[in-house]
């Protein structure tokens, strides 16, 4: 029987985190061939209460790595959000992208009844069997950030598609 909690996860996350760095990739190249200042794209935001780009990159990374983490039995990584250029994106991508690939699949043979605690000791506390984390809570967050980023990409002028955001699969 295969893992289905690995193979909804870590697969997931790596393939829309390629694509996002594919995506910001394009971005950096488009800012150079418009003479259009980084901080400009980096700190662009859909409306003024949204997070802008930068934060939008670094929450999905956190996204990716704690559900990962999490659903793995296994301490979640702390990172530090102090990135401030497209390298420093990309970095934090690659970084999230070799924790979650050098987890052992082993990890996840019994995540689907894992009990998960959100926000543990606040009142925002929630629990979750590990199943219902990955496809209630952590993936539907993960894709927002990610969608997020690349609609204030493509609201910006970078010319990317749905090929460029879904990555290789």
């Amino acid at each position: 029987m295969s893992n289905l909690i690995f193979q909804g996860s870590v697969p997931v996350f790596k393939q829309m985190l390629g694509g996002l760095s594919d995506v910001l990739a394009k971005a950096e190249a488009h800012a150079g061939a418009r003479n259009i200042e980084a901080s400009a794209l980096l700190q662009a935001r859909l409306f003024p209460d949204m997070f802008a780009l930068t934060k939008q990159v670094q929450v999905a990374c956190d996204f990716a790595k704690g559900v990962c983490a999490r659903l793995a039995g296994v301490e979640v990584p702390s990172a530090e959000d102090t990135e401030q250029s497209f390298a420093d994106l990309q970095a934090r991508i690659q970084k999230t992208l070799a924790f979650i690939e050098g987890l052992d699949p082993a990890k996840f043979e019994a995540a689907g009844a894992r009990d998960i605690v959100t926000r543990p000791g606040t009142p925002k506390e929630r629990h979750f069997t590990g199943q219902d984390y990955l496809l209630h809570y952590g993936l539907p967050q993960f894709f927002f950030h990610v969608t997020t980023a690349y609609a204030l990409l493509r609201h910006n002028g970078v010319e990317v598609g749905k090929k460029d955001y879904m990555g290789a699969y």
